[in-house]
Order: structure tokens, then sequence, then C-alpha cells
């Protein structure tokens, strides 16, 4: 699918923080990523969980770079570098990819942040990077989708405090203020759709309490000229090869190689802040 975007969708990304590509990937492409998520040796090896703050928890897999199996081929594909690049307005690099493991019956919540909130700490010094999370399930009000505070991106980034251990989140005097000026919109997908939002729009989901899971691919990208100005979290610039959107087929189920080529990580990166008072 062709993703040069239109005027009018470059233009809602800058007013809202975040646009919806429906059906970027098709059936067949998402049932290859679907499969390499629940199979591939590499990513269950390096399953985490994320814990909440209400007692549940989230599986995490989390990556640095884009290789040849079959996810990291969609990260390099035309059709999302092209996007990532009309919206940031320069070339990109593949920053960070995640697996977000949502499962029925208690998958973890997340709190609102800011991705940048995080990244800002990885030595990125403008806000000049985006996610696309790419709906490998329905994902939706009832199994925990995301949420955002339309246009929230342009109260720049905001201060983070400890919300658990393992999640920071925006202070919530700053979040009450914000909910009480924005509207809340639901990011509502069917698989092979993808949202991409800006990376400091305010955003959270929900416990998922639903008897049905919500598995989702999130891609990251920074603009190459933002290269990190620390070179110790191994999210700096590396150059993005490309591949023809044809690349995930032709491939077909492929999983990282031994070699870890993909830079699986074995930890989340929490940047130390203070606690919510």
């Amino acid at each position: 699918m062709s993703t040069a975007l239109t005027p009018e969708q470059v233009a809602a990304f800058e007013r809202d923080g975040y646009i919806v590509l429906r059906g970027l990937f098709d059936a067949e492409e998402v049932d290859l990523l679907r499969r390499a998520m629940e199979e591939d040796p590499s990513v269950r090896d390096h399953m985490l969980v994320r814990a909440d703050g209400e007692g549940g928890g989230t599986r995490i897999a989390l990556w640095n770079r884009a290789g040849d199996s079959v996810y990291g081929l969609a990260a390099r594909s035309d059709r999302m570098v092209d996007a990532a690049e009309a919206l940031l307005g320069g070339p990109v690099y593949h920053f960070q990819s995640k697996l977000t493991a949502k499962d029925a019956g208690g998958g973890g919540a997340w709190e609102w942040h800011q991705d940048y909130g995080y990244w800002y700490y990885n030595g990125c010094l403008y806000p000049r990077l985006l996610s696309c999370m790419i709906a490998l399930d329905r994902t939706d009000r009832g199994n925990g989708c995301l949420q955002f505070l339309k246009g929230s991106h342009h109260l720049g980034r905001v201060e983070h405090v400890q919300i658990t251990p393992e999640q920071n989140g925006i202070d919530p005097a700053r979040v009450a203020a914000a909910e009480q000026r924005l509207e809340r919109v639901y990011a509502e997908l069917d698989p092979g759709d993808v949202v991409i939002f800006h990376c400091n729009l305010f955003h959270r989901s929900d416990q998922n309490r639903s008897d049905r899971r919500r598995w989702t691919l999130i891609v990251c990208y920074n603009r190459v000229d933002n290269d990190t100005i620390t070179k110790d979290d191994d999210r700096y610039y590396v150059p993005l090869e490309r591949v023809p959107d044809g690349a995930l087929k032709a491939a077909g189920l492929k999983f990282a190689d031994a070699g870890n080529a993909e830079h699986f990580t074995s930890k989340p990166y929490v940047p130390k802040v203070g606690a919510a008072e």
C-alpha cells in the first residue's frame, strides 16, 4: 500500500499529534508479524513484565535495531519510512521497536506519559521522534486501547514523576489541567491498521480486563539530525537500509538471527525522576 501522505494528513498530524493509516498491512503480512511475535525465540527469551500501579502488568520485548527478521523488514519498509519522513520532515533512522503483549484478563495499564519524557534522557535534544503502532489484534476500549489527549504535543515536554518502579508518568496536576482543555480520543484499530503519534503526545491505556488479548508492534523513528548526544544507550544513529514493501511476504516467517542483530534489550529504560507527591 502506498504511504504518500496527503497534505491533509500531514496537517492533521501537526494539529492533533497523531494520524491513523487504515489497512497499512494486509492480512497475510499481519499473520507473519503476529506469528513472529508469538514464535520467535528471540522475542520470547527477552520478554519482560512492566508492572502498573493497579496490580497488573504488560509483557513487553524491546529491540534497538531493524534487522532481517520479518518485523525488522516491516520497520525498514518503504511504506513505514516514507510516512515517518513525511511527518518528521527529514531522513529518519530506526530508534526502537517494541512488542506490547497486553493479555486478556488483566494485561497492565499505562499511566499518562510522553515518549519524549523517556527519550529526552536518551540524549535526543529535539522532540523529532514518532511511534508507529501496528495492531496485531483488534484493539478497542474493551481490551485497553491507547488513549490520547488530542493536541497535547503542543504543550512540549512536561515534567514526569515516578508512578511505579517501572513506570514514569506526567505530573498528575498537569494531566488534570490538560484533561480540562483537551479532548480524549481512543485509538481503536483493526489488525493491520497503524496509528502514528508524536513523541510529546500525552497517551495512556487501561488494563485489559476483557477475554481478548491486545498485542501491538510499535516501531519508533528518530530524525537523523536529532541523533543522540550520548552513545551509551544503543539508540544512536545507525543508517537505515530501506526495503521495498514486498520484502515482508518475500521473507515469509523469518525470525531474528542467532547473532542478536536486532539488539534485544534485557531491561526497559526508566529514567530516574522524582516520586509523585
